[in-house]
C-alpha cells in the first residue's frame, strides 16, 4: 500500500512538473497562441485579402484617419514599410470612429494617402475599430479570448498592433508611439 501511494505521488509530481514546464516555457505558450492568419479583410479597392498572405512576415496593423493630428504618421509608416518590406508588411485600416476624422469614401482615402504621403503599403476599406460593427480583425486584436495574448483598447487613431511571422500578436502601441520608435524597431532586429 505504501509503495502504491509513493508511486502515485511520484506520478502526480511528474505530471505537475510537466504542466508547469508547458506553462512557463514561452515557446510552448506561443505555439498555442491563436493566429490572425485565419482572418481576412477587404482591400480599399474592394478585393478580399487573406491575412495568411503575409505568413512569414511580421504585420503592423494600424487604424488610420486622414484628418487627425497623427495623420503625418503615414509618412513614417511608408518609410518603415520601405525599409523593412522584406520582413514586415504594414496594413492601414481607415476608420471614422474618433472625432469624425476619416469622413471620406474609400477612393478619396486612397487618393489622399497616395498624393500626400506616397503610400504603397496595403490599405483596407474603411472599417469600424470599436463598438457595434467592429471589424473582425480589430475584434481579434483587442480580445484576449480571441488572440490569446492580451485585451487591448483602441483609444484613438493610429493605434498600432504588431504580429509575428506566424500571425501571433506581439504588442500594441498607442497613437503617440511613432512607426519608427525603438519600441517597434526593436522587434524588427530580432
Amino acid at each position: 500500500m505504501i509503495k502504491l501511494l509513493s508511486l502515485a505521488m511520484i506520478l502526480l509530481a511528474c505530471n505537475t512538473k510537466k504542466a508547469e514546464t508547458n506553462i512557463s516555457n514561452p515557446e510552448n505558450a506561443s505555439q498555442m497562441q491563436p493566429s490572425i492568419h485565419s482572418l481576412s479583410y477587404t482591400g480599399i479597392d474592394g478585393t478580399p485579402v487573406s491575412l495568411s498572405t503575409y505568413k512569414g512576415k511580421k504585420i503592423l496593423i494600424v487604424n488610420t484617419a486622414s484628418e487627425c493630428g497623427y495623420t503625418p504618421q503615414y509618412k513614417q509608416l511608408q518609410e518603415l514599410y520601405n525599409l523593412h518590406k522584406d520582413q514586415l508588411v504594414v496594413i492601414g485600416f481607415p476608420a471614422n470612429d474618433f472625432g469624425g476624422q476619416e469622413p471620406g469614401e474609400n477612393k478619396d482615402i486612397l487618393q489622399f494617402c497616395e498624393k500626400n504621403y506616397g503610400v504603397t503599403f496595403p490599405l483596407s476599406e474603411k472599417i469600424t475599430v470599436k463598438g457595434k460593427g467592429i471589424s473582425p480583425v480589430f475584434e481579434w486584436l483587442t480580445q484576449k479570448e480571441l488572440n490569446g495574448k492580451m485585451d487591448a483598447t483602441v483609444k484613438w487613431n493610429f493605434t498600432k498592433f504588431l504580429l509575428d511571422e506566424d500571425g501571433r500578436l506581439l504588442a500594441s502601441f498607442d497613437s503617440q508611439v511613432t512607426p519608427l520608435d525603438d519600441a517597434i524597431l526593436g522587434y524588427l532586429k530580432k
